[in-house]
């Protein structure tokens, strides 16, 4: 039987870059949920007899939140869901399966990066046909229902099976269980060459792969350990929680402390890895080596068609502005395009749909490829795998390599987290009124050449973004940028990004703390921070 329920608009449900996060509490308030999937079904077209993908991190509501929305499915007329054994699935892993099943869609629950639990962090976004994020058409027309909304529709079943594996049907509706890892799996064995990875952990190499308890610990467990011949004990923290183990799940040198303590001792692993909440980041970890985001974009792209799924040379690479321009001097030699989007995994959907791009990163520890429309983060790894397994080094050696090739683009991104959201949005608002007035200043014998605000003008389809984000020049290849993310549900996150390029072989190596310290110095000076926020030190240091 299908019910028509009565409701009422709740105010701030705009879907940000990653869809709408909120407070697990916000999200069990009665209506709450329903209203935001409800206004996704009444703007997404031929929804009726559609077949969705459903999914999620694992994450405390996630259950149950589940059965709400395949009891509002069934009452929206949709013909099938495909859903992850236990309701796992990661973000890649539903943007393969929209993508390889002919999907109208799908909906994630996932807040990624952010904590779980029953005090932390819930979240839902809607992904369309082509496997990637909804547009920012799409999202305003999701919010602009959700603040008009009287009514939803559902089915009064009280519960679905969701852990064993095959058909079954709610109303008119079939759901069919699926294995969260099979698609995926089988996905990333026709990219890449899994004999030369065995090979490679045959011969004694050493790894150690942080789920930090979230929904890549399956994956990674059948992939890795299962396919691959990694050792047991390769997987840590492999066993989703609700609550993450009562952990950060964001693959960052500060939150996945343990496994950077593991690859800098003596005796520690050769290589190193984590993925965040919903699997779509990666962290990267040599043997006492830490690649950052950008550098492995940038060596992905110059050693690409070392991999199967890309020997035949890359149309062009995309990365977001606040990204390092380590990947522009790879495109550069490679002589194809290299675009500056946004931040927000969906501007690189449009380029690499029309066939402009094949590999995409941003320093928020996201890369990807054309094989679906999410960063992905076990496929990172496992291209990081295959390098090695290829060209017989060190994650160390091939890093050193690449600087001495290309320069290194020094980088640091400094996060202030928790700010006052007030603060922070007058802090950002004095600094861009002042941006003319920086142009000719000096710090540490660097001249501010040019600051502005970041627009895009997207090639595809002509859309503009503005305010994405403060710039500012400096002469000697160097720049400061200054943004606050959408990410978080809890006052405002202030990032800052510092970068220079070092090309004196003798500084390669050296520190980019030291080496950045005029510039992060500055950087603080000119936007007032301390004084603004109350923070004499950013939170996270990446």
């Amino acid at each position: 039987m299908i019910e028509t329920c009565r409701t009422q608009p709740f105010s701030g449900q705009r879907p940000g870059t990653s869809g709408l996060r909120k407070p697990v509490k916000t999200f069990m308030q009665p209506h709450y949920l329903e209203n935001f999937v409800q206004s996704v079904f009444d703007c997404v077209e031929d929804l009726a007899g559609a077949t969705l993908v459903l999914g999620g991190d694992g994450r405390y509501h996630n259950r149950e939140a589940i059965q709400t929305i395949l009891r509002m499915a069934a009452g929206n007329r949709v013909s099938r869901v495909l859903l992850g054994r236990g309701g796992l699935l990661s973000t890649p892993a539903v943007s393969s399966i929209i993508r390889h099943r002919g999907a109208t869609g799908g909906l994630i629950l996932s807040a990624s990066h952010n904590p779980g639990g029953p005090n932390g962090d819930f979240g839902i976004k809607y992904n369309s046909g082509n496997g990637g994020p909804a547009t920012e058409t799409l999202t305003e027309a999701i919010y602009t229902r959700s603040q008009e909304i009287d009514r939803y529709y559902i089915a009064t079943t009280n519960h679905v099976d969701i852990d064993v594996l095959g058909d079954t049907h709610l109303e008119a509706m079939k759901i069919t269980v699926l294995d969260p890892v099979a698609d995926y799996s089988e996905l990333m064995e026709s990219l890449f060459d899994f004999e030369r990875i065995r090979e490679l952990f045959r011969s004694g190499f050493r790894m150690r792969f942080d789920a930090m308890h979230a929904v890549t610990g399956p994956y990674a467990h059948a992939i890795l350990e299962d396919v691959l011949g990694a050792p047991e004990g390769t997987v840590i923290h492999g066993t989703p929680l609700a609550d993450f183990g009562g952990g950060h799940p964001d693959p960052n040198l500060t939150h996945a402390a343990e496994l950077v303590r593991q690859l800098n001792r003596p005796e520690g692993p050769d290589f190193g890895a984590a993925s965040d909440g919903d699997g779509d980041r990666n962290m990267i970890i040599g043997h006492g080596c830490f690649v950052t985001p950008s550098d492995s974009l940038a060596i992905m792209a110059a050693n690409a068609t070392r991999i199967p799924a890309y020997r035949e040379g890359l149309l062009g690479v995309a990365r977001s502005m606040p990204t390092s321009r380590a990947v522009d001097r790879v495109a550069a030699r490679l002589n194809i395009p290299c675009y500056e989007t946004p931040t927000g995994w969906k501007f690189f959907g449009n380029l690499l749909d029309a066939g402009r791009i094949t590999l995409c990163g941003e320093e928020s520890f996201g890369t990807g490829s054309n094989h679906v429309r999410e960063k992905d983060g076990l496929w990172a790894v496992l291209f990081w795998l295959n390098l090695l397994a290829v060209r017989g080094q060190s994650v160390a050696e091939i890093v050193a390599e690449h600087w001495q090739a290309y320069g290194r683009d020094v980088y640091t991104r400094h996060d202030y987290e928790d700010v006052d959201a007030d603060a922070a949005s007058r802090l950002m608002q004095d600094l861009r009124e002042n941006l003319p007035g920086l142009v000719g200043q000096t710090v540490g014998g660097s001249h501010v050449t040019a600051a502005d605000d970041f627009a895009y003008d997207d090639p595809i389809d002509g859309s503009r973004s503005e305010g994405q984000g403060l710039r500012l020049m400096l002469g000697d290849e160097a720049r400061i940028v200054y943004r606050l993310s959408g990410t978080g549900t809890q006052g405002a996150t202030l990032r800052v990004y510092i970068e220079r390029l070092e090309t004196r072989r003798s500084h390669l190596q050296a520190d980019a703390q030291t080496q950045l310290a005029d510039l992060i110095r500055f950087a603080g000076e000119v936007a007032g921070i301390a004084e603004r926020t109350g923070r004499q030190s950013p939170d996270v240091i990446t």
